[in-house]
């Protein structure tokens, strides 16, 4: 019998486990523990590993939600660090991979089914080219993902840390009203759980209105219920993230399609099929046709970083 591997996919907020044979896409044993109940990743493995049968795995493929090109990794949204060499001698691993959580989420895509994808507006995803995948949740993820003779080669990036760029007037104030309390602004500071909630104070505070709500959870449910302020921030949320979608397609060259993931758009499909998000996505001036010819997609798939770490996990692409 062979030997189950483990796969993981770290965010800033839950751990995401589950076990799977080498070389095959059936999860088993997945389970997701909340990051803050554990004060080192060795000790949410740990847990993991104790609560299951069998053998320990000699193999293991982890995502995270921060950079991993060096031994030591250091979470950028909760307070994690680990050296990836002592991570593979503790627990006693022939074979240990450490990749970003988009890379995960980029090469989990070709493993969902067609009816894990809501289509958003018209467009095409091309066989054989480059796709983007980003998706705001703790912070804001961004990988590419390119075809070749043999594996899917993922392309990883820290594109959510590109400084903001506004769009209008309106978004000129938020420039101001984000630099006064962050300095730099990022595209992350306003496409993630946290910018969401800052954006709603932001219309309140521009509204001369009291805000009344401090979580993204609560923004997003009051907005599905018609509240005014917490849908024009809503709205404003989903323009944001297609005129950012629609940057990153043209840099990328992402005719293969734009996959939008996170804990976030999932929860409001039907206000972000209502919102300027596909006009924003081809309002490029004259690249403008090339954006509206690409098809943009939500996935709703649940696994789908963990179905890429075992992607990953032999994928000779990923190192």
């Amino acid at each position: 019998m062979t030997r189950p591997a483990l796969v993981g996919d770290i965010g800033g907020t839950n751990a995401r486990f589950a076990l799977v044979t080498p070389g095959e896409f059936d999860l088993s044993n997945i389970q997701a523990l909340k990051c803050a109940d554990y004060p080192s990743l060795s000790d949410a493995v740990r847990t993991y590993l104790d609560g299951i049968e069998g053998p320990a795995p000699k193999e293991a493929c982890l995502a995270f939600a921060c950079p991993v090109h060096k031994d030591v990794v250091k979470m950028t949204n909760n307070p994690w660090s680990f050296s990836k060499s002592a991570f593979k001698r503790e627990f006693e691993l022939d074979n240990f991979k450490a990749i970003n959580d988009f890379t995960a989420m980029a090469l989990g895509l070709p493993h969902i089914r067609p009816d894990d994808l809501h289509q958003l507006g018209q467009g095409s995803s091309a066989e054989g080219c480059a796709r983007l995948v980003m998706g705001p949740g703790t912070g804001l993820g961004v990988a590419g993902l390119a075809p070749s003779q043999r594996f899917w080669i993922p392309l990883s990036a820290e594109g959510g840390h590109a400084s903001f760029a506004p769009t209008d007037d309106f978004e000129m104030k938020l420039l101001e009203w984000f630099r006064a309390r962050y300095d730099r602004v990022s595209i992350e500071r306003m496409l993630c759980g946290q910018g969401l909630v800052d954006l709603y104070h932001a219309h309140a505070e521009f509204d001369g209105l009291e805000p009344h709500l401090s979580t993204p959870a609560e923004v997003t449910g009051a907005a599905l219920e018609g509240d005014p302020l917490a849908l024009e921030t809503v709205m404003r949320f989903c323009r944001i993230l297609g005129h950012v979608a629609g940057d990153i397609a043209l840099t990328l060259g992402a005719r293969g399609g734009v996959y939008l993931c996170g804990g976030i758009l999932p929860r409001i499909l039907a206000l972000l099929d209502r919102s300027d998000f596909r006009e924003a996505f081809a309002d490029k001036g004259r690249m403008g046709y090339y954006t509206a010819e690409i098809a943009t997609w939500v996935v709703t798939a649940k696994w789908t970083g963990l179905l890429g770490a075992a992607e990953a996990l032999h994928n000779e692409e990923v190192a």
